[in-house]
């Protein structure tokens, strides 16, 4: 028998044993730091030993508890970044699709996974208000955005056959920085970028597009599409989005919404969304708010045949023999993606143990959350907003408590101080070329309780900061 078998018997057991882990883990999140007391040294001094020539056998597990001391738990005062909190249902549903192993490229390597991928998709783009778009999974927002402009580039400027022609691309100056990724991967180049003004509210300014647009055709090149933000990564704003179909319908250009922080939020408030179902592409990311383990983004679209226009090239070892359009259909036709894991099978068994109905409130705790914090914030004197509070992200400082005090610096070294603590995980944003504390609400685990402790933390980080 080959040594890599492992009996039922054994599975049995080593599963068990990583489920009293991941159970353990579980039960004690609420009183977990925030952050791990570690440095990169002991990382490095924890895993480096050299891989063993023979098997350790069930020895082996003995160090995931250093994996578990050693990571930043899940625990529901984490706000930072834009990264959900891990559904635990999903996570069981992953440990099944890697046993099952299915390579999700076509119907006849993997029937059931890719019938429920193409259902959920449907249904869930139903759920936002965009029904009748497809779609594929994939590992997250950035290759979303880049399948996107794909996309977009083939649609207006064909460029698989000879090659990438200049296109510019239009976003605001707060478009996530998988955007200009993107620009440089599909040879329009970084250049061709243009990086529109935004208002107070850190929205794109449209009359500023149509102005960029104008100047583009008349200096002789081509618009190719513009990228809408549906959730800012620092502010959480939404671009008009209604207001740039228009815009992208007067000029011809492909409309991309990059909704992989915020779009999904339209299942809890559709009225912040109007626009959305004029895009062309748009980009989701259910580990973000709809709180799956990563990895596991979603890229929308309205034309199948625009997708296989910018994908499709299959060798003959890969043509479909079947007649029935079900089973002959291949996501390697619409997708970036050849070999694809069964990512569907979390996102669908979650949705159908909690229901819709319950995403949907859990989004709008999380917004409430951030509606409290700003709230706090407000309240507190020694604390100013920095932006406007459109979805679940809040960007706040601290006030220096001397005039020549430089007030980046110390608010700096008031984060440095807030994760040492322990106590709550927030990030770091840059508004305008001020420094901001930053606090982003995508954690089905966060109480009002744990949103109370972050002002206390601050303030106090504060105080622990001055008095050095």
């Amino acid at each position: 028998m080959n040594s890599l078998h492992l009996s039922v018997a054994d599975f049995r057991s080593l599963a068990a044993r990583i489920t009293d882990l991941s159970a353990e883990l579980l039960a004690g999140l609420d009183g977990a730091r925030a952050f791990p007391e570690v440095s990169g040294a002991q990382t490095s001094r924890a895993f480096a030993t050299a891989l063993p020539e023979e098997g350790l056998g069930a020895a082996a597990l003995d160090a995931l508890g250093e994996v578990l001391a050693l990571s930043r738990a899940p625990t529901p005062r984490f706000y930072g970044y834009v990264l959900g909190s891990g559904e635990p249902v999903a996570a069981l549903a992953d440990l099944l699709s890697s046993v099952l192993n299915q390579n999700v490229t076509a119907w006849r390597s993997a029937p059931a996974a890719v019938t429920i991928e193409r259902h959920l998709i449907h249904s869930l783009a139903g759920a936002l208000g965009c029904s009748g778009f497809s779609g594929s999974l994939c590992g997250g927002g950035s290759m979303a955005n880049l399948m996107g402009l794909a996309m977009a580039r083939e649609a207006q400027l064909p460029a698989n056959v000879s090659g990438a022609r200049p296109g510019v691309v239009y976003a605001s100056s707060e478009v996530h920085m998988s955007i200009p990724k993107a620009m440089a991967l599909l040879g329009l180049g970084r250049e061709n970028l243009r990086l529109i003004e935004v208002d107070d509210d850190y929205r794109l300014d449209t009359g500023a597009l149509r102005a960029a647009v104008a100047a583009d055709r008349a200096a002789g090149r081509a618009p190719l599409a513009v990228v809408a933000t549906a959730g800012t990564v620092n502010t959480g704003a939404i671009d008009p989005l209604a207001d740039v179909a228009s815009v992208c319908r007067e000029q011809q250009l492909w409309l991309h919404v990059d909704g992989a922080y915020g779009a999904l939020a339209a299942l809890a408030i559709p009225e912040a969304f109007t626009g959305l179902s004029a895009a062309d592409s748009v980009s989701l990311d259910p580990h973000k708010w709809l709180y799956q383990p990563l990895d596991c983004g979603l890229l929308l679209y309205r034309s199948g045949e625009a997708a296989r226009r910018a994908f499709s090239f299959t060798g003959d070892y890969a043509k479909s023999l079947a007649a029935d359009p079900l089973e002959a259909f291949a996501f390697f036709d619409e997708s970036l993606e050849l070999s694809r894991r069964f990512r569907a099978l979390k996102l669908w068994l979650s949705l159908r143990y909690h229901g819709l109905a319950a995403f949907r409130s859990a989004i709008r705790a999380d917004l409430q959350h951030a509606r409290s914090l700003a709230a706090a914030v407000s309240g507190a004197g020694a604390l100013e907003l920095l932006a406007p509070v459109e979805l679940s992200a809040v960007c706040f400082r601290c006030l220096p408590g001397e005039p020549d005090q430089d007030a980046d610096r110390f608010n700096a070294a008031i984060l440095r101080r807030v994760i040492e603590r322990g106590r709550v995980y927030l990030s770091n944003a840059t508004l305008r070329g001020r420094f901001a504390l930053r606090a982003c609400f995508v954690n089905h685990r966060t109480t009002d309780r744990d949103v109370a402790e972050i002002v206390p933390e601050v303030l106090q980080a504060a105080r622990e900061v001055s008095a050095v």
